[in-house]
């Protein structure tokens, strides 16, 4: 599963992480709002979620990259009890791919919305029907991925985590 990180300041604004200190590599309040909710998509009181808990979490990491991608997930991987993996930069998703295809499954990947592309090519998902060229400009969708035998499929599922999401 894909997602973008959450929602990052207007140009010449401050984000802020959870203990309040600014910086615009950081989140924008709705976007620590969102992260806020994240682990709701993936509880089983939802009962009809369509999508499954992630047993792994990966995040941009790496010495140039805004926090907001590990921001992003940080409740998320903390309500599963589980590590944020920071160890990729955006630029490697290759390297990314083939950790994730690796990992315990299913697998939760926040990332920079550039490098979505690359990093569908690299896990060998860019062909199939539906999956778009590049991210919309949305932090409100997962990109689900499902491979079995050997093949991928693909669907867009909706947040529905914050007023406003489509």
């Amino acid at each position: 599963m894909l997602i973008r990180h959450a929602e990052k300041p207007y140009p010449g604004d401050t984000g802020e992480d959870a203990d309040g200190n600014e910086d615009p590599g950081f989140l924008a309040g709705r976007g620590l709002r969102r992260a806020e909710e994240l682990p709701g998509l993936f509880a089983p009181a939802r009962g009809s979620s369509l999508l499954p808990r992630p047993a792994a979490v990966f995040a941009a990491g790496g010495a140039s990259a805004p926090a907001r991608c590990r921001l992003t997930v940080e409740p998320l991987a903390a309500a599963l009890h589980i590590p944020v993996r920071t160890r990729f930069a955006v630029g490697a998703e290759a390297a990314l791919a083939r950790a994730a295809l690796a990992a315990p499954q299913p697998v939760l990947v926040c990332w920079e919305h550039h490098g979505v592309p690359r990093l569908v090519r690299a896990l060998g998902a860019d062909r199939l029907p539906g999956v778009p060229a590049a991210w919309p400009d949305r932090y409100d969708v997962v990109w689900a991925f499902t491979r079995r035998s050997g093949r991928w499929t693909f669907r867009e599922v909706p947040q529905h985590l914050l007023p406003g999401d489509a």
